[in-house]
């Protein structure tokens, strides 16, 4: 690849806090939003607290506990900072929860539930702190998530007026799926989430969580308003500015993508390292079509990741890669020899990396190693998907979609549009998932290419647009939808889908 630019990258995050409908100056870098949640702590552990919430509903997590822990030193007997300091060591829409250390914190106000219920002095504080209570209780995590989203439940109705209960109760309705998006239930959290935020414009947890509930490609549109709102609401949370970009990549939004993304990464451009923001970052650029900056940046990640990286280091650093070659089109790409290790990565990066490798392959004319891919990603079944998340049924999709294409390479072109069909039918059908897609080249898309090729526009033209229908604004489909309708004589689908490739490019 070409030798690095960082340079490129300053003019990048430049633009990106130009575009931002706020400049973010020193001042603003503190500002977290504002909530209204009154306790009975000493007035001068209270600030702490209200900034331990504020963190805590933007998922700022670490900050959240030191705030809370400034609150406690201040009143060592003040119920609530305890209460949210075990809530810190909870983090449900990711499926995650150290029940040893959120036992640990509610110990250091009590030994026991009992004591710790004697020093909430109202009935409300005790309802929060026995809320906590069962949720790292005894039993199994599912069970535990469920009694302490029945407990908030009981909170909202005994305290109708108590806009932080609502909240804390509409994100637990969405955790209680475990990390697997259940429609329903996402839609009433997102109804709650979305109650609070009409009255409290102001109010981080009730931007965020309307984000949460509908960044899917359907709802995503419910959401504009909170993912506009939210990095302006707390422009001193990085996760923030990220988590605008839940609805922006759900709609194709990809301007917006790239510079929120570029915000919360950081200032200082230099010292990007792979992960969650940057793989984000990544993803937009490729999708405007800036291969060379989005190569840049893969190069850069690569040379900064340590030697004891972590495994959601490597497994982003890995599945950047495969969206490059893939996006891109770069069936040679020098990060291909890289040499990452990924055996403990999980089943859906591995298969991510497979597939990027055995499609690459084909195009190059190498079948054998095309197969062994496949065989590749067929041995991870059983394995656990992994600590990025993603759905167990994504590999086994990818291992057929790679092998249609095996099989149009072969000449058997029949079968091969069947077996993608079926690969396409079976992604459509998995939960709708945020973020870059597993599926880094769709199976419609790909189905829409082969068709295009064989002179078959109009059935082109319909497969790019229900993948236009699953991952909106993709800019191979859009590009493809273009073609495909202006050969089916279709001008005016044609030139709507080059009008959408022009603003997305800006």
């Amino acid at each position: 690849m070409a030798p690095l630019r960082h340079s490129s990258f300053r003019a990048l995050a430049a633009l990106a806090l130009l575009a931002l409908p706020h400049h973010f100056a020193a001042a603003q870098q503190e500002r977290l939003g504002t909530l209204t949640f009154p306790t009975s702590g000493g007035p001068a552990a209270q600030p702490d607290f209200i900034r331990g919430v504020l963190l805590l509903h933007s998922f700022e997590y670490d900050d959240a506990r030191a705030a809370f822990r400034a609150a406690q030193a201040k009143d060592p007997g003040y119920a609530m900072a305890y209460w949210g300091d075990a809530l810190t060591w909870t983090h449900g829409l990711w499926n995650e929860q150290n029940v040893d250390s959120a036992r640990a914190a509610l110990a250091r106000l009590a030994p026991t539930p009992a004591e710790r219920a004697a020093k909430a002095p109202t009935p409300r504080e005790k309802a929060y702190l026995a809320s906590v209570e069962v949720l790292y209780g005894e039993g199994a995590k599912a069970r535990r998530d469920t009694l302490y989203a029945r407990a908030l439940e009981g909170i909202t109705r005994d305290f109708p007026d108590d806009d932080e209960a609502k909240l804390f109760f509409a994100l637990a309705i969405m955790s209680e799926s475990q990390a697997v998006r259940n429609v329903p239930a996402y839609m009433r959290g997102g109804a709650m989430a979305l109650d609070v935020f009409a009255r409290q414009p102001d109010h981080p947890g009730a931007a965020h969580y309307v984000i949460h509930a509908f960044d899917d490609p359907v709802h995503a549109p419910l959401g504009l308003p909170a993912a506009r709102a939210y990095s302006r609401i707390a422009p001193g949370a990085d996760h923030a500015q990220h988590m605008t970009t839940h609805i922006f990549l759900a709609l194709g939004m990809w301007p917006e993508t790239v510079a929120q993304n570029a915000v919360a990464a950081g200032p200082d451009t230099a010292k990007w390292q792979s992960g969650h923001y940057t793989y984000w970052l990544h993803y937009g650029l490729l999708q405007q079509g800036r291969y060379d900056e989005a190569a840049r940046l893969l190069d850069q990640l690569h040379a900064h990741l340590p030697a004891n990286a972590s495994i959601g280091r490597r497994a982003y650093l890995a599945n950047a890669r495969a969206q490059q070659v893939l996006n891109a089109e770069r069936w040679n790409d020098p990060a291909l020899a890289w040499d990452v290790p990924l055996d403990d990565v999980g089943a859906v990066p591995l298969a991510v990396d497979q597939f990027s490798k055995g499609y690459a392959a084909l195009q190059r004319g190498d079948r054998a190693a095309a197969q062994r891919a496949v065989a590749a990603i067929d041995g991870l079944k059983g394995k656990a998907p992994g600590p990025l998340g993603g759905l167990p049924d994504v590999p086994p999709v990818l291992a057929d979609e790679l092998r249609a294409a095996l099989l149009r390479a072969e000449g058997k072109k029949p079968d091969a549009e069947r077996l993608l069909r079926a690969a396409g039918d079976a992604a459509a059908k998995l939960p709708a998932e945020f973020g870059p897609p597993d599926f880094v080249k769709p199976p419609q898309e790909l189905l829409g290419e082969w068709l295009l090729a064989d002179g078959n526009a109009a059935e082109a033209q319909r497969a790019f647009t229900r993948s236009l229908e699953l991952w909106p604004g993709r800019l191979r489909s859009l590009q493809g939808l273009a073609a495909a309708a202006t050969k089916a004589g279709d001008p005016a689908v044609a030139a709507q889908a080059r009008a959408q490739l022009a603003t997305e490019a800006r």
